[in-house]
């Protein structure tokens, strides 16, 4: 068996060699979608404008990391979807039933994790609406 070190893009890494040729394709992946998905792009403005509002928002530490999670939720999902669609484009640009069925679902998954977020976000501002208007000097 070699004992060689794997060379970059193949498998075989251990220890930090391992994690950081992961690191790299990570923020490789995050740059190239920040790059060629605008929903991705727009994604990225939520995080940065939510973010610091469940902050400021009275509720527990618990809810405050479920609504930064929620918003973190709908990017992974939106990374998926584009590796789907990536994938299945780069196998053919030809229609065809299964190809359409794979980025329907992805899609469907994005919703799914949009209506999530919106939710964990409606429940937290209803239940703290009366500490929010307090805040902003309506009560």
């Amino acid at each position: 068996m070699d004992n060689a070190p794997a060379r970059f893009g193949e498998k075989g890494a251990k220890g930090l060699t391992r994690i950081r040729r992961a690191l790299i394709y990570s923020f490789e992946g995050l740059g190239s979608a920040f790059i060629h998905e605008e929903a991705f792009r727009m994604e990225v403005v939520a995080l940065v404008v939510l973010t610091p509002m469940a902050f400021v928002m009275p509720v527990s530490w618990f809810f405050r990391a479920l609504l930064i999670a929620a918003v973190l939720l709908v990017m992974v999902v939106e990374l998926l979807n584009s590796a789907v669609e990536a994938v299945v484009d780069y196998i053919s640009k030809d229609k065809h039933p299964l190809a359409k069925r794979a980025k329907d679902m992805a899609s469907a998954a994005v919703f799914l994790s949009v209506i999530t977020c919106a939710a964990i976000w409606g429940i937290a501002i209803y239940s703290s609406l009366d500490a929010i208007m307090a805040m902003l000097g309506f009560r």
